[in-house]
């Protein structure tokens, strides 16, 4: 979450425990799980990632 903000990415809406955020120069949206206590799991992190246009490598250059 913190990674995709900073990169440009406004939250867009939520509904249930699901924020969308979006990035408007590009018109890319991405859907995050917002579980309280709970991880998002490495696989859908990864997916996160590609799905927003960025590599597992980018990730933890910005991190």
């Amino acid at each position: 979450m913190r990674v995709l903000k900073s990169l440009g990415f406004v939250e867009d809406r939520q509904q249930g425990s699901h924020l969308t955020l979006r990035y408007a120069e590009r018109a890319v949206s991405v859907t995050v799980p917002m579980h309280t206590g709970v991880d998002v799991g490495r696989g859908l992190a990864v997916r996160i990632l590609k799905d927003a246009g960025f590599t597992v490598e980018d990730y933890i250059r910005l991190r």
